[in-house]
């Protein structure tokens, strides 16, 4: 006989998953639950988020490895935080259990609306329909051998049983959908189900094998070895053997770059005790959860020792329970007690690296102030030495133009070896430094190519014979007395060249390359001589003697250079004295006689003190002319 489920069963279907999409009885929410999770989803989420938060450390100190020591700690480092995290991972994964099978327990299985009274309705109609479907499967197998009265009979009946077997199928259908808007309207088991979720969601952000499940997290370790955590960046480059450096740039870069080291393993060291500290409170309640279930068990043994048989199944199957639920909370307590563990020797061994990288510190800073001392020490020398320089001049050298040439030599060669000791103290290799500095002079040469031959003409100007502040030259067409002469140019005060000689109120400057320039030109009267020769041509009338003619014009000359003739003798000995030449002319008036155009033509030369040239000028001219006039007549 097949079972058959009373009609009354739909009613109570219907009823119960009414019940449990409405409102709860407000006594029944007066009633205090049966808590058996440890910590709530917000608590699993939050204490995932810090975990995973520390774990992506690794990256930052994966930045700051710099030596094959760090390297070995960072190794370290990444195999104790993929066992955290893992052990995270299998601690929020015990706790959803617990809240899950919180939601469960929290219907009782003789509510209508419970999950397990709707399974258990389920099961009865799948027991019927299968019975259903045998006895037509039965019924439809006598047909076949039935005649008269029997196979009308089954004929009849067949009907029937397939309209039952209908009203079954339907009853299922319906269970199935008010199942499953049971198990959707239950905040607490939908709650256990997005907490699983999100553990999900989060172990996807990080490396696979620290989402595995608990079972897995032994060989975390294991397998985060074979790579770095993806996106942390590539060990740094001076973790590989490199040659010392001792350049000021580089140990101080060296210095500093171990002083932020250091600053990051506190801040590191800081989050590894604030989330050990996290663990710490945790384990209070699952260790606290394991001495009431302990405390249990022992009443229940002792209840067992009187209990008759009917009772004795009561306290099985809570034992059972007992069990499950010290199991469960064991799972979070024991990971709990690994974390702290694990934790404690995370910290040693950063506490081992902040102590290698203060040595390093420490050699980094001390190499510094060492070198900076070596060049402060040959700094000071060469200053010494610049000044011992200056003092020689200003006592030896008498001369105003030859001690300011050496004092000029002294500040170029000061402050070239200046530059040349401070730029060789901050490069790290020889070959770098010529390769910049050959750089650096190619551009300058390019780039100032104009003051470049300036500088080098200041030279040139400055020479034996060169120029001086004071001196009388002539640029072109401009005679100008110089009143500065400077590295890149110089300046004249422009004298005038019509009538009396005088400044004319303007300063000319002029660059010093002008002494390369072939078109430019530059005469410069020799220094204490103030002599130069003029020179007129005059066409003579016809005489019978041109040679009375010269005696006179020479004489007429010569007496109006009479009363100048003692400074300008002196000052053409100065001349000889000053070139070393024996060339030089006497200091007399001369007449030249040539044709021109069938006409007889007199080049007179004269010389002139420059002070008086315009006055002389005037009184050789009124002598020629007179003497013109007089052989004329």
């Amino acid at each position: 006989m097949r079972p058959r489920a009373p009609f009354t069963l739909l009613a109570v279907c219907i009823c119960g998953a009414a019940h449990a999409a409405a409102p709860s009885d407000p006594s029944a929410a007066a009633a205090p639950s049966s808590r058996v999770s440890v910590l709530t989803g917000e608590q699993v989420v939050q204490i995932l988020d810090e975990t995973v938060d520390w774990y992506r450390t690794l990256g930052t100190q994966q930045q700051n490895v710099t030596q094959p020591s760090d390297l070995l700690i960072l190794y370290a480092n990444r195999q104790t935080a993929e066992k955290v995290v893992g052990l995270a991972f299998e601690i929020a994964r015990a706790n959803a259990e617990l809240l899950s099978s919180e939601a469960a327990s929290s219907q009782s299985a003789a509510d209508g609306s419970s999950p397990q009274a709707l399974n258990q309705r389920q099961n009865q109609l799948d027991a019927q329909r299968q019975s259903i479907q045998q006895e037509i499967d039965a019924d439809r197998q006598k047909l076949a051998a039935a005649s008269g009265k029997d196979r009308q009979v089954i004929e009849a009946k067949l009907p029937e049983l397939q309209g039952e077997l209908a009203m079954v199928n339907a009853r299922k259908n319906l269970l199935d959908t008010m199942t499953e808007f049971v198990a959707g309207s239950d905040p607490k088991a939908a709650g256990a189900t997005a907490l699983k979720a999100q553990i999900d969601a989060i172990a996807a952000t990080i490396p696979g094998s620290s989402a595995a499940p608990a079972s897995a997290s032994p060989a975390v370790g294991s397998s985060s070895t074979a790579g770095s955590t993806p996106g942390s960046p590539a060990v740094n480059d001076g973790s590989r053997a490199a040659p010392a450096r001792y350049g000021v740039w580089d140990l101080a870069t060296a210095v500093l770059r171990q002083r932020n080291k250091i600053k990051t393993i506190d801040l590191i060291s800081e989050h590894t005790a604030a989330l050990a500290g996290t663990f710490t409170k945790i384990s209070e309640q699952p260790l606290k959860q394991l001495k009431t279930y302990a405390a249990r068990s022992d009443a229940l043994a002792a209840q067992a020792d009187n209990a008759s048989s009917g009772a004795l199944k009561d306290l099985r199957n809570e034992f059972d329970t007992l069990a499950w639920l010290f199991k469960q909370t064991s799972d979070i307590l024991v990971p709990l007690t690994k974390e702290r563990v694990l934790l404690r020797q995370y910290q040693h061994n950063l506490g081992n690296w902040r102590e290698s990288a203060q040595r390093q510190y420490h050699e980094a800073l001390t190499a510094l102030a060492v070198r900076s001392g070596i060049v402060a020490g040959i700094l000071a020398v060469v200053f010494v030495l610049a000044e011992a320089w200056r003092r020689a001049v200003l006592r030896y050298a008498h001369e105003p133009r030859r001690r300011y040439q050496l004092l000029l030599i002294r500040t170029i060669v000061l402050w070239t070896v200046v530059t040349t000791v401070v730029g060789l103290s901050f490069v790290t290799e020889i070959s770098t430094f010529a390769t910049f500095a050959g750089l650096l002079t190619a551009g300058l040469a390019v780039a100032m190519q104009s003051v470049l031959v300036s500088v080098v003409g200041y030279f040139f100007l400055i020479g034996k014979y060169g120029i001086r502040v004071g001196d009388r030259i002539q640029i072109g067409t401009v005679v100008g007395e110089v009143i500065d002469l400077g590295l890149v140019r110089m300046h004249l005060m422009e004298l005038n060249q019509q009538g009396p000689l005088g400044p004319t109120g303007r300063v000319v400057a002029f660059a010093n390359l002008i002494v390369f320039q072939a078109s430019g030109g530059l005469f410069k009267q020799i220094p204490g001589v103030n002599l130069s020769w003029h020179e007129t041509t005059l066409t003579l009338p016809a005489v019978g003697d041109y040679a009375a003619l010269k005696d006179k014009l020479l004489a007429a000359i010569a007496a109006v250079l009479n009363q100048y003739t003692e400074e300008i003798v002196r000052q053409t000995k100065e001349i000889e004295r000053t070139t070393a030449s024996t060339t030089v002319n006497d200091a007399t008036p001369q007449v030249q006689m040539h044709l021109s155009n069938g006409k007889m033509e007199a080049l007179i030369r004269y010389p002139v003190h420059l002070q008086h040239a315009a006055e002389i000028d005037e009184r050789v001219a009124q002598a020629v002319l007179k003497v013109i006039a007089e052989q004329s007549a």
